[in-house]
């Protein structure tokens, strides 16, 4: 029996968008709870974001937005969310009578894939991110409330110092260079495009202690990261972005239907897409 819901047609809007698994996992999800919708990655440039968007506003949508839209779905959602206000980006959004809201459900993907990663209390832990968009500011708030030393590196400085200023939390400071941030780290998270569709490698894992946990937000379609696929091959614990990718698309899921997704048949159907054995994160 096919459920009645108000959305017929969900999107991930970004670019590039041609790598994402979202569609494969969220159509698994939303057939086996029996709605009746559709969701579909449109790759839209910068310069017809704010366009798009309206359209969606218009026509009562739904979906996620990725990079380079975060920011710029931000400043044009009429509500937005506690969370999403203190990031400063939107990646979930949906309509409610004619108004557009806005939340940031890759915090709830950045805590599982610590979780992922094995990390259960993260206080006094010395936490190096590389990076300062949307995603590095997801990640700063999933940390709020922990008690970890954040030390932020970006190759624009201004960005850098702007996300701290932006997280208001004590001890996260930025750094001049990624050497600088991963020092001493007992955690270090890539959260650039760096490696996304590149072979591009962000530190030598070779510089880097054993027990030092590697955590990049990007993700392959088939495969991991570069740099991920190196720390492995040196022994050092390392996760890329898929687990985090699930787990906020199960948290955007639940704000368009107002129920939990089935995330066992969210992995399954990533896990068949990428040509591997049906489970759930490793």
């Amino acid at each position: 029996m096919t459920v009645v819901t108000p959305y017929r047609r969900l999107v991930l809007l970004g670019h590039p968008v041609g790598h994402s698994l979202s569609a494969v996992f969220q159509n698994a999800a939303i057939a086996a709870a029996g709605h009746a919708a559709v969701y579909e990655a449109v790759d839209v440039p910068p310069d017809a974001f704010a366009a798009t968007f309206d359209v969606m506003r218009a026509n009562g949508g739904g979906g996620n937005v990725t990079v380079p839209h975060k920011t710029a779905a931000f400043a044009r959602c009429d509500v937005t969310t506690a969370v999403a206000q203190r990031v400063g980006a939107v990646n979930t959004f949906w309509v409610e009578e004619g108004r557009l809201y806005g939340d940031n459900t890759d915090v709830t993907g950045v805590r599982a894939a610590f979780a992922a990663l094995g990390l259960g209390a993260l206080d006094g832990a010395r936490v190096a991110l590389l990076g300062a968009g949307g995603a590095a500011a997801s990640v700063v708030e999933a940390l709020r409330g922990e008690g970890s030393v954040v030390r932020v590196w970006n190759r624009t400085p201004a960005r850098a110092a702007a996300l701290v200023q932006r997280a208001g939390i004590p001890d996260v400071t930025v750094v001049d260079s990624p050497e600088a941030a991963v020092a001493g780290a007992d955690l270090i998270v890539h959260a650039t495009p760096a490696g996304l569709l590149d072979d591009a490698t962000c530190i030598v894992p070779s510089a880097l202690p054993g027990s030092v946990r590697i955590l990049d937000l990007a993700y392959r379609r088939v495969g991991t990261t570069p740099w991920v696929a190196a720390c492995r091959a040196a022994g050092l614990r390392a996760e890329d972005g898929l687990t985090m990718l699930v787990a906020q698309g199960a948290a955007a899921f639940a704000r368009w239907f107002g129920h939990a997704p089935d995330e066992a048949v969210m992995w399954r159907a990533v896990r068949e897409a990428r040509g591997e054995a049906a489970s759930g994160p490793t």
